[in-house]
């Protein structure tokens, strides 16, 4: 299974643990999308920028 991210908020004066995850999903512009494999270690990424991002499952 496969999911889209997309980075909805701003990254500026977040806190710096949060920036180094969207960066490492590949996101570094607001409304830039990405499609990921899931796993365990994707799905922890998510959940430490849940909102700043919007995730939909893809097939």
């Amino acid at each position: 299974m496969k999911i889209q991210i997309t980075l909805k908020k701003s990254l500026i004066g977040r806190k710096p643990n949060q920036v180094k995850t969207a960066h490492a999903l590949g996101l570094k512009k607001i409304h830039q999308v990405v499609v990921k494999e899931t796993n365990e270690a994707l799905l922890g990424m998510v959940n430490t920028i849940a909102h700043l991002v919007e995730i939909k499952e893809v097939e």
